[in-house]
């Protein structure tokens, strides 16, 4: 089964949460939280039943969320092989127009080789890949 994100705005903030009943809240299981503690999930107190405060819980998960984010800064598109943002090979940038502003820029790693792609908005092309020649593929169009 593979892993699913966990909702942190499911937890009430002015609630008093169980193991048991934060585990049910988000959707993961009780051992799940038990790990979450022993990452750093602050309990109530050292006493049994291990109680957690909404506001701390929906803090711990939030700042997990976002210490796991890596922005692309300009001119990367992330390479999901490698993990991490990674430079166009050979500059080479292709855009494919998808509906409406949006589309695809599509491009090779510079490290491994591998595929990468990322949605972007067609007037932001020049911000988000800037001194790199984007090559914008003509929309195809189906015949019905």
């Amino acid at each position: 089964m593979p892993a699913r994100r966990v909702n942190p705005y499911r937890v009430k903030l002015h609630r008093i949460y169980s193991v048991q009943e934060l585990a049910e809240c988000l959707g993961v299981h009780k051992n799940t939280v038990r790990h979450w503690q022993g990452d750093g999930l602050q309990a109530i107190d050292g006493n049994r039943p291990t109680l957690f405060e909404g506001a701390i819980a929906r803090a711990f998960l939030l700042a997990r969320q976002t210490s796991r984010k890596r922005p692309c800064p300009p001119g990367t598109i992330y390479c999901f092989k490698c993990r991490e943002p990674r430079l166009p090979a050979l500059g080479m940038v292709e855009f494919i127009p998808g509906m409406g502003s949006t589309g695809n820029l599509m491009a090779l790693c510079d490290a491994c080789g591998t595929m990468m792609h990322r949605r972007a908005n067609m007037a932001k092309i020049a911000t988000i890949m800037p001194r790199l020649a984007v090559q914008i593929r003509p929309q195809s169009r189906e015949a019905p």
